[in-house]
């Protein structure tokens, strides 16, 4: 299980981990696109993964072309101590999912199914909080579970239904540690469906290797993944049919702390040109460059913005 950091020690960490190994103030030239954000500093955060690190970048670069000063901090570990960095202003801003904050940080227990509605209903409930939502991007980063697709053919599984169907001995499961606690998690999945397993049937693994260890198929059969993983086809994996419709939207937008946004209104209309390019399948072809081509998300994320024209 990943250890969570003291509420008390996570601004030390992110201070420490700024110095120490950060993306500084990434690839665009200062300035580049405009002045509108002259006088904004801070730090973009992410969580521990591909796409969080891509994402990051993206903002940094693009807000720094527009005349900011940020740097980009790629180095924490986990969603609630990326959430907690923003609550503290160790982080001004990181690209957050409406359906985990929803449930997770907001506590709420049944999901909005609209994604519309979902994304209007966290961002007025996260405003008492002092955090402002920009408009989001269309892409859903859902969890889902994939199988190899020849094993998918063999056992005859199409959808989540299917999967609790099977005899326990092909129920077996690799997930992530935070996955695993979630209430939009295995715990929540695995009531809704009845998948009811010996606890030796569920493997715990990092999220990068669950999709290898799912491909390879020692560990399991069914691997925990997510929608927008470019690891998915690469690995000619199976997503099963959330059938039963338990799984949230997770659609993706730039969490931001609502003063800095009050002060800068214009971060608003500058990420609202990023944001529209970012379908589920652009993003499964920029995480795909990241996990499975090796390319650096830094890189990845200069590349994307100087071929769409936002840095200029």
């Amino acid at each position: 299980m990943k250890k969570k950091l003291a509420p008390a020690l996570i601004g030390l960490s992110v201070l420490a981990l700024t110095a120490a190994g950060c993306g500084g103030d990434g690839n665009s030239d200062s300035g580049s696109a405009g002045q509108e954000l002259d006088g904004l500093t801070g730090t973009i955060g992410s969580k521990d993964f591909s796409e969080q690190y891509i994402l990051a970048y993206i903002t940094g670069d693009l807000l720094n072309a527009h005349g900011a000063d940020v740097d980009v901090n790629t180095q924490l570990v986990g969603s609630a101590n990326t959430r907690q960095a923003l609550e503290n202003g160790d982080f001004i801003g990181y690209w957050e999912y409406t359906g985990t904050a929803w449930i997770t940080y907001l506590k709420n227990t049944k999901p909005i199914t609209d994604p519309q509605q979902q994304f209007d209903a966290v961002k007025e409930a996260d405003a008492k909080n002092g955090i402002a939502w920009i408009d989001p991007a269309p892409f859903n980063n859902t969890y889902a579970f994939a199988i190899r697709s020849d094993k998918a053919a063999e056992l005859a599984v199409k959808t989540l239904s299917d999967v609790a169907a099977l005899p326990d001995s092909e129920q077996t499961f690799c997930i992530e540690s935070e996955f695993s606690t979630r209430d939009d998690g295995w715990p929540g999945v695995s009531a809704a469906y009845g998948i009811d397993v010996p606890d030796g049937n569920v493997t715990l693994l990092d999220t990068g290797v669950i999709y290898t260890a799912t491909q390879k198929g020692d560990d399991c059969n069914f691997g925990e993944v997510f929608s927008t993983d470019g690891r998915i086809k690469a690995l000619d994996l199976t997503v099963m049919e959330d059938d039963q419709h338990f799984f949230p939207v997770y659609q993706g937008a730039l969490t931001m702390d609502a003063d800095a946004v009050k002060k800068y209104p214009e971060i608003a209309d500058i990420i609202g040109e990023v944001a529209p390019l970012l379908t589920t399948e652009k993003m499964q072809e920029l995480n795909a460059k990241a996990d499975v081509d090796g390319e650096d998300p830094e890189d990845i994320a200069a590349e994307f913005l100087d071929d769409a024209g936002l840095l200029k």
